[in-house]
């Protein structure tokens, strides 16, 4: 059976009054799962340029003249010089979680993000799918993140 995807409003409307469900979540997750990174005009999150958010302190749209590919994504930068950092190291600046909602991930699931919702932790970038989500995971950061990283690799195996 074919699931309704949800959308942004609806999504965050059951996120904020805890309507989702262990039963929710499984039905609902083939229809919140996009492919990994991806999530605008086939770029890594949303064309936005991912070490900006560590040398620039914000997030920073992406110019399509400075580009690389990792991971089967494209991602955009502002500058030849924040391209050749990432592409020197990826893992250093690659959000965690394939860039997916780093609480959904914690839940066990997938969902896209809002560039403008997003914490370094650890020298490690987070993205979440919207600054009331962003809330809700900074209530238990460290709790979060071990969550997500061990459901991360089931989730990332499409399991």
């Amino acid at each position: 059976m074919m699931q309704k995807a949800l959308s942004r409003r609806q999504f965050a409307g059951l996120v904020m009054t805890g309507g989702l469900t262990a039963a929710a979540l499984i039905a609902a997750r083939p229809a919140l799962a996009i492919d990994p990174v991806f999530t605008k005009r086939g770029l890594a999150i949303r064309g936005y340029d991912p070490v900006a958010y560590f040398t620039d302190g914000k997030p920073v749209e992406g110019k399509a003249q400075f580009t690389t590919e990792y991971e089967g994504a494209v991602w955009r930068f502002a500058s030849a010089a924040n391209r050749d950092a990432f592409a020197a190291d990826p893992l250093r600046y690659a959000p965690q979680y394939g860039g997916y909602c780093a609480w959904a991930v914690s839940e066990g699931y997938t969902a896209s993000i809002d560039p403008d919702a997003w914490k370094i932790v650890d020298d490690k970038l987070y993205l979440n799918y919207s600054k009331s989500v962003q809330r809700r995971w900074e209530r238990d950061i460290p709790g979060r993140i071990a969550k997500a990283d061990t459901n991360w690799p089931q989730i990332k195996a499409g399991g």
